[in-house]
């Protein structure tokens, strides 16, 4: 049988994102999976009552936390890695294809402090590589599609899919992102479907779909292979890319698109102050 970890999802209502706590029960040693920064736009403010909630939980549990893993560079809401690595010491791992994320944002914003080389996170990580969790290990998948640096991670009997999947019955992630494929979207879900069927998944998000009243963010291999809206077993990879694509030309850019991405290409920090000591963050105008 495979190992068991331990998994406490954390629920943020203002960007519909679950980050994790997972832990081996031998030895305590954890790793925290997409944490959340609190971000307030119509005042700017930012807050750390998601990210703290986190530090509770692991305090608590008596929890050595060993890694701040990110499954991409996400769009929708600021990463809390930065202000975790400061309190804790743990390092902050993410996909090496980041360079590629950074090198399209970091022109965006002009963001001359942002050299697209990946070194503002601790470490780069790459398909088939394992990390050390106590008496366990992190496998990385790498799942591009939705994004190039896309990775999941599986730990035991359980894996950890960012944005890739969805609950089965909200579908898929987008994957007309700069550098996102449909087509290798498609691939990297078969991937992650061909792991065993009682392979436990963890979601990225939950948009609760008409017809459901409760929050969800785990299901199985077996579940999304059997009922997943967009590509349970026997959906081909052409009626895929159709769907997929036709449901991304009617979609806006998510709300905080513009801020999420100049902080997570910097691994969660904020751009460099002003010499008046006021920090910014760029609005771009008519540019995506």
């Amino acid at each position: 049988m495979s190992p068991h970890p331990h998994v406490k999802g954390f629920f943020d209502p203002a960007t519909f994102t679950i980050s994790y706590i997972v832990h081996d029960p031998a030895t305590k040693q954890a790793a925290i999976i997409d944490p959340v920064l609190d971000f307030t736009p119509r005042n700017g403010r930012t807050a750390t009552r998601s990210a703290d909630l986190l530090l509770d939980y692991v305090a608590s549990e008596g929890l050595k936390l060993a890694w701040l893993l990110e499954t991409h560079a996400h769009a929708d809401h600021l990463s809390a890695a930065h202000y975790l690595k400061e309190r804790t010491g743990a390092p902050i791992v993410i996909g090496g294809q980041i360079t590629q994320v950074q090198e399209v944002f970091a022109a965006l914003f002009e963001a001359d402090d942002v050299t697209p080389d990946g070194s503002q996170f601790d470490r780069l990580v790459s398909e088939g590589e394992e990390l050390p969790l106590g008496e366990l290990a992190i496998r990385v998948l790498h799942t591009p599609g939705h994004t190039p640096a896309c990775v999941s991670y599986l730990i035991g009997d359980a894996v950890f899919v960012g944005d890739t999947l969805f609950m089965p019955d909200y579908g898929t992630a987008r994957s007309d992102f700069p550098g996102g494929s449909a087509a290798a979207l498609y691939a990297s879900i078969r991937k992650i479907l061909a792991l065993p069927g009682d392979t436990r998944m963890f979601v990225g998000h939950d948009y609760l779909p008409e017809g459901r009243s409760d929050f969800r963010w785990e299901t199985s291999v077996a579940e999304q292979n059997k009922a997943n809206i967009h590509i349970h077993a026997g959906v081909s990879e052409a009626d895929f890319v159709a769907l997929r694509q036709g449901r991304d030309a009617k979609l806006e850019a998510p709300l905080l698109i513009l801020p999420s991405l100049q902080v997570n290409i910097r691994a969660g920090a904020m751009p460099p102050a002003t010499p008046g000591g006021h920090t910014y963050l760029r609005l771009p105008i008519n540019a995506i």
